[in-house]
């Protein structure tokens, strides 16, 4: 069931209809307004719509380090999976 969440980012509010647990949009909300006020210092004379594609590009960037970095260890882990996997096999094979 949606419901409306009025947020509040970089002094705009902002009613979110959304699916997601009211406390967690506002968490969403407080993170996006953080990284605005991060830009608007850093950047002073930007207007709000750049900051925002600023800040979206920020976020974007932190999304596919993740991405990224859960890649790596996933890939990691199968490769020790496998090796763990001959090594049983060996054993059991004397």
């Amino acid at each position: 069931m949606s419901s409306v969440v009025t947020v509040e980012i970089a002094g705009q509010k902002y009613p979110i209809r959304s699916n997601l647990d009211e406390q967690y949009v506002h968490e969403l909300a407080a993170y996006v307004d953080q990284k605005m006020r991060a830009a608007a210092d850093a950047a002073p004379a930007s207007d709000l719509l750049g900051l925002a594609v600023l800040v979206a590009l920020n976020i974007a960037d932190e999304c596919f380090r993740a991405r990224q970095s859960q890649t790596s260890t996933s890939g990691e882990l199968s490769e020790r999976a496998l090796r763990l996997e001959r090594l049983v096999d060996q054993i059991l094979s004397e």
